[in-house]
């Protein structure tokens, strides 16, 4: 192209060349030198305070001046300035060259390094760099000079004070230095060691040639990483090859800047560099990932997919992530690799890859930042001191190590997506565990140790002399380590750096990053041809790499955020006021998302849901309703739209793991770009430029003519339009070659095809009735099958095994997330509830449904006077006769649910609304009931519906209403369980017994109810009222109530018969027995009791009856009970006695063989009726002595405070039933319970300390050690009768073993009764 480009067309924007500037001198990089000095002083090291000042200064002369860092300068930049990418120089003059400049001489290896960075302006938008520094000679003879003279202090240094020379290597510095070192150890004294280590740092300007670093650098929009590496290393082989370049280098960089375009998205583009072959760059689809140019390969050999995974999750919670690495390259690898998988979401913090010396202080920021710190991962990271480590996920690259964060949850699914990954890798050629060697620095030290003869002959003019032994050596490395200290000493302090040595035959060596042979010299021109073809070979495999694992982590994504677009909020202002007012509205329905949410994914996905990047995902959707939809939400939202065409639900996507299947039209996509190019770019051509400037000298990078790479060629207005119209051309010249190449059948149906794309299909309502109804048949026939079986399925995974034992259900079918077959039966009635509609209002068919009810009735309400819904009431109804105290009626009606779900602030879409109605409809066992009311109203429904809608085909509709009727017989708590936060009314009736008196009391009351999400605190009773209301934050299934008073006034004892709890939205009601006293000086004193709640369940009446309701107890949650009282009030005898433990030993067993998100609460099967508690109560009455002696009631509680004192006193005779132990004596467990209960400051009563000893002796595993204990004590002897079941040996030992087999559970108790316990 001769015309000038902008912004969107030009492939490269600037061409820099970075160094020393010899007319500033050498300046030592303080910063850098500070960076240095960290790595250097590891633990456990002593250095001078004066050394320490002058190494933060720069000037520290204990290091050769070698191994210091001065300052680079960026020395030229072409062009001067482009429009939209201002030429940034100080990021450009720190990222080129983040370790300054370093000198080298001619026995140092000076290969080319190639790194790429990033630099972010202050709108977020992101230019990308790549750079290539090699080592030029230096001929001022002022630098040489300096150096020298530095040289010389450094040595004056070292003679006065502690020579560091033989100290081991920074882990910071290069890799050349490294293994500089390493070449000194292969003599074979000590003395030859250190001349060689002396000489291979010191500097002699009448001997040694000077070398220092240079950089040239390419600025450009996007990151075609690939394409530019090997544009840079023409350049450097056109520099450094014995014959000068066809053209001279103004004319390359020229067509490089001016004359090569961007190719658009979905195209390729081929052209030339300095040397053939030409190279090719192309870009992703519209449709496809975004472009991405580094190896995700590399990425996963350096970490493994453990860590990969791990990184992943951090990055995805925003995390501060640390990246430490030796390797420049390696770092900005492997955080564009992390954040290339994240799509579709984008990090929206704090990013640098490459973090340079001069800005170490971003590490102190209080945000969540991504960032890379070229350091060594030992040494370096033990003086690495970081202010916040806690949530910190720290990554040693170079030696595969992570910190995580505290508390990090884990990725969803992880098994298989490990799984899955390790599979994808596996037949990649990568290993899941990842490869030790994968840098380029890693594998030149393994490659100069295993090839010695690599040296040149500059090298032994240096001193780097090897001995014959040395080199003839070629035996395995367990011989070379045993025959020679020196290598051992190398193979250490290799296996220090992370290198894993290995003695190979060099013609084996695979080839290195930079594109040749390791440890070989020249290469032949057969040799650089299949070098170029292993190297194209192995591009592709990247990309090809790169599509497979970026589809695999896309599908996660798209599995987990299938039906996002439901509980998206959309505003109802317009975009300026949206905007406005973003950072204070609530933009997505996160209550409803989570409740339909697996379990186990919960943890991860509520902090999740919380990040910036995720809110900044949801606002992009937002803002696609007023302009264009951001490309990364577009390919997404297609993703999910494919999914959908293949009939796979959201619930069904999250309920089972689902493999990444759409790899290969990606990878056909890529193939087909790079096997036919779209364009080629013109070729670099002579310029018009002085003669004589710029004259090419091996080995020196030229002074470029900037007047000529300065400016472009001229621009013209139709210049973008003509480029555009070329592209265009190139694309129909492409079509019909293709459309050529079709036989007849192939064409005709590449034509219908085009065809079908315009022509507009005809809809449904346009077709006869006939067509309609066959139409339909098939779908409405499958919405009925798939209600079936989804009620069959939600059944039989309540029900458990024992629906299966039934032959009801398969195994395969059963385990389940409840919150998922939930949320696919929501998904079911919204699709249900969208057949047919005529208009669709909001998101949520069924909600818009119940809306158009509720505002009717409401209507019909209003002229009439009174309400006309129908309902039925929950609960006994009071009878005239009988003024026994009742809960008030509690109507359950259809749109009283609404109201309710209308009222929760946490619910802010229709989608949410209407799943959350249906849970509490399921979970009051009116599902059925409701949906039947709502498709009464036959008009409404004709006038919503059309008539081939399934809720209009009665048939249908019956069938479906009837399945639905089946839900009545489990228990459910979805709606309880699924919105734990939100704000509960509930309602408390205390009835009083009217028996003695005990009906009113003076003192002031309090009650605390407890739950299994949480407790109400003390509430407060007011004077004269038994029935209160209140609010407060959802306690699920309530299991506890504590009432008590303060024993004021004169008439402060109160008989309370029970108390009965409801929930005023779910309808659920708790009844708390008592029948007990609460006062002082009646009973057995106590002024608080703790009573366990039992629900009651509500039978609901037949259609069309409107009688009484009968309740009963829940049977499945309390053990079997056996009844100690007949008419005759007989007194329970041995074998009831024995029944009676077991049925509540068996209960807690079976409690405990549940899965663990079924078992609920254990203080029904403790202290409940039948529970452990009252069946030992039975146990220690039975053949109790007289219980009134002198006017006073003797308690079971006082008989065991006789045996504590029994215990403990001193000189008591040995027990003789010691032999019944089965462990150890329990004598001091027990009395230091019976001591703590008397103690704690609680007026529970002598009953419930007895019923708080058990729960606590079950808790620690000792009942089974009392009981013996208890009947050999004195006082028993004299205390029971010698017929008491506590007395009979062979009852004893049974009641042992039974409370023995509780051993083995972990027995945990509720607040409530422990509390102000010091135990």
């Amino acid at each position: 192209m001769s015309a000038g480009m902008t912004a969107p067309c030009r492939l490269v924007d600037y061409f820099a060349v970075c160094g020393l500037d010899t007319e500033s001198g050498l300046e030592p990089d303080e910063l850098c030198a500070f960076l240095q000095s960290m790595r250097t002083d590891a633990p456990g090291t002593s250095r001078s305070n004066s050394s320490r000042v002058n190494r933060v200064k720069g000037e520290d002369f204990e290091v050769s001046p070698l191994r210091r860092t001065f300052k680079s300068k960026v020395l030229a930049h072409y062009p001067n300035n482009v429009e939209w990418n201002p030429f940034d120089q100080d990021a450009v003059g720190m990222l080129c060259m983040p370790k300054g400049l370093s000198f080298r001489t001619q026995a140092d290896d000076r290969a080319p390094e190639f790194h790429s960075f990033l630099i972010t302006r202050e709108d977020g938008s992101r230019t990308f760099g790549f750079s290539l520094t090699f080592f030029e000679e230096v001929t001022s003879q002022q630098i040489s000079s300096a150096m020298h003279t530095l040289y010389a202090m450094h040595r004056v240094d070292c003679v006065g004070g502690t020579d560091t020379l033989y100290a081991d290597p920074s882990p910071g510095c290069s890799s050349d230095s490294l293994v500089t070192m390493a070449e000194s150890c292969w003599s074979d004294t000590a003395e030859a060691d250190m001349c060689s280590l002396q000489q291979s740092l010191s500097f002699d300007h009448s001997r040694d040639t000077l070398y220092v670093s240079k950089c040239l650098c390419l600025i450009a929009p996007l990151p075609f990483v690939q394409t530019f590496k090997k544009v840079l290393f023409q350049i450097h082989r056109a520099v450094t090859s014995p014959e000068p370049p066809p053209l001279p280098l103004e004319s390359y960089i020229y067509n490089l800047l001016y004359e090569v375009p961007l190719p658009p998205q979905g195209r390729s583009l081929r052209f030339s560099a300095v040397y053939p072959p030409p190279l090719v760059c192309q870009r992703p689809g519209p449709n496809e990932t975004p472009l991405f140019d580094f190896s995700l390969r590399e990425v996963f050999e350096l970490l493994g997919v453990e860590n990969v995974l791990q990184l992943f999750t951090c990055t995805l919670l925003e995390h501060q992530i640390l990246l430490i690495s030796q390797d420049h390259q390696q770092l900005m690898t492997v955080a564009e690799g992390i954040t290339a998988l994240l799509f579709p979401f984008v990090w929206q913090h704090v990013y640098v890859p490459i973090l340079p010396a001069s800005l170490l202080h971003f590490l102190d920021a209080p945000v969540p930042y991504l960032m890379g710190l070229q350091l060594d991962g030992e040494d370096g990271r033990a003086s690495l001191e970081l202010p916040q480590e806690a949530g910190l996920c720290l990554v040693d690259v170079d030696h595969r190590s992570l910190e995580l964060p505290e508390d990090l949850p884990q990725f969803p699914n992880k098994p298989e997506f490990v799984q899955e990954l390790s599979e994808v890798l596996l037949n990649l050629g990568v290993s899941p565990e990842g490869s030790l060697l994968c840098s380029d620095s890693a594998s030149h030290l393994r490659d100069l140790t295993l090839n010695p003869m690599q040296l040149t002959s500059e090298d032994h003019c240096n001193g780097n002399v090897l001995c014959e032994s040395t080199v003839q050596l070629q035996p395995s490395m367990e011989e070379l380590l045993k025959g020679n200290e020196t290598l051992a000493k190398l193979h250490a302090l290799a296996k220090r750096t992370g290198l894993a040595l290995d003695l190979s035959d060099p013609a084996s060596r695979p080839l290195d990053g930079r594109g040749k042979a390791r440890g070989d010299g020249a290469v032949g021109r057969s040799q650089v041809d299949g070098l170029q073809e292993s190297s194209e070979v192995e591009e592709m495999h990247d990309a090809r790499f790169n599509v497979h694992v970026r589809e695999v982590f896309g599908n996660q994504f798209t599995q987990l955020f299938a039906d996002y677009e439901k509980f998206v909020i959309q505003p109802s202002q317009d975009m300026d006021a949206w905007l406005n007012n973003r950072e204070h509205m609530h933009n997505f329905d996160k209550a409803s998302f989570l409740s339909d949410q697996p379990e186990p994914y919960l943890p991860f996905l509520s902090r999740f849901i919380e990040t910036q990047m995720f809110a900044s995902f949801v606002d992009n959707k937002i803002l696609a309703q007023w302009e264009e939809k951001d490309p990364l939400l577009r390919v997404f939202d297609l993703r999910v739209e494919k999914a959908r065409m293949f009939g796979v639900r959201a619930p069904l996507l999250r309920a089972t793991y689902q493999k990444c299947s759409a790899v290969r039209q990606n990878e056909q996509a890529l193939e087909q770009r790079l096997a036919k190019i779209d364009h080629t770019a013109i070729h670099a051509h002579l310029l018009d430029m002085r003669i004589g400037q710029g004259k090419y000298e091996r080995g020196f990078f030229p002074c470029l003519q900037a007047e000529v790479l300065a400016t472009g060629p001229a621009t013209d207005r139709f210049s973008r339009r003509t480029s555009m119209a070329r592209w265009r051309r190139k694309d129909r010249v492409r079509q019909q070659s293709e459309h050529l190449q079709l036989d007849n059948t192939q064409r005709e149906r590449y034509i219908q095809e085009a065809r079908s794309k315009s022509v507009r299909q005809p809809k449904l309502s346009e077709l006869s009735p006939s067509v309609i109804a066959q139409t339909n048949s098939k779908f409405v026939e499958g919405l009925l099958r798939e209600c079936r079986l989804k009620t069959k399925r939600m059944l039989v995974e309540k029900l458990g095994q024992e629906a299966v034992d039934l032959g009801h259900g398969e195994v395969n079918i059963t385990g389940l997330e409840e919150n998922t077959l939930l949320a696919s039966l929501c998904d079911l009635l919204e699709r249900i509830w969208s057949h047919g509609l005529l208009i669709k209002q909001g998101k949520s068919a069924l909600w818009s449904h119940l809306m158009r009810y509720k505002e009717k009735e409401q209507q019909e309400a209003e002229a009439n006077d009174s309400s006309t819904h129908t309902y039925f009431v929950s609960g006994h109804e009071k009878r005239k006769t009988d003024a026994t105290p009742s809960l008030p009626s509690l109507k359950v009606s259809l749109t009283q649910d609404m109201r309710h779900i209308q009222n929760m602030s946490e619910i802010r879409t229709d989608v949410g609304r209407a799943r959350a109605w249906t849970r509490l409809a399921m979970e009051k066992k009116v599902l059925s009931h409701h949906l039947k009311q709502l498709l009464s109203d036959q008009d409404l429904t004709k006038k919503l519906y059309k008539r081939y809608a399934f809720l209009r085909c009665e048939d249908e509709k019956e069938q479906f209403l009837y399945h639905l009727l089946s839900f009545t017989t489990v228990e459910y708590s979805c709606f309880t369980n699924a919105f734990t936060s939100m704000s509960m009314p509930y309602r408390v009736l205390i009835i009083p017994s009217k028996k003695l008196g005990g009906s009113v009391t003076t003192a002031n009351a309090w009650i605390c109810l407890s739950g299994e999400l949480g407790d109400t605190g003390v509430l407060k009773v007011p004077k004269n009222v038994l029935q209160m209301t209140f609010e407060c934050q959802n306690l699920g299934k309530l299991t506890t109530l504590q009432i008590g008073h303060d024993n004021a006034g004169l008439l402060a004892k109160w008989l309370v018969d029970c108390i009965l709890v409801r929930n005023e939205i779910t309808s659920h009601t708790y009844r708390f027995r008592c029948g007990r006293w609460l006062g002082r000086g009646v009973d057995d004193g106590s002024l608080e009791r703790i009573l366990v709640g039992e629900h009651l369940v509500h039978r609901l009446p037949e259609d069309g009856q409107r009688s009484s309701h009968t309740t009963s107890l829940q049977a499945p949650t309390f053990p079997r009970n056996i009844s100690f009282s007949g008419p005759n009030k007989q007194s329970p005898d041995t074998g009831q006695i024995q029944e009676a433990v077991g049925e509540a030993v068996n209960c807690l067993v079976k409690h405990f063989h549940k899965p663990e998100r079924e078992r609920g609460s254990l203080m029904p099967l403790l202290c409940g009726e039948g529970g452990l508690v009252p069946s030992l109560d039975q146990l220690f009455r039975h053949g109790f002595k007289s219980t009134r002696l002198f006017q006073k009631s003797i308690f079971i509680w006082d008989f065991l405070g006789k045996v504590c004192l029994y215990l403990e006193s001193p000189g008591n005779p040995e027990n003789p039933s010691r032999a019944l132990l089965p462990c150890p004596d329990g004598r001091e467990s027990f009395c230091h319970l019976i001591t703590s209960i008397n103690a704690a400051q609680r007026n529970i009563g002598k009953d419930g300390k007895f019923q708080l000893l058990v729960c606590l002796g079950a808790r620690d595993h000792c009942l089974h050690c009392w009981l013996p204990l208890i009947i050999s004590s004195g006082p028993a002897e004299y205390m029971y009768e010698e017929w008491a079941a506590l007395r009979n040996p062979a009852l004893l030992l049974s009641l042992v073993q039974l409370l023995q087999s509780l051993q083995e559970f972990n027995i945990t108790l509720e607040v409530s009764l422990t509390k102000g316990l010091q135990v």
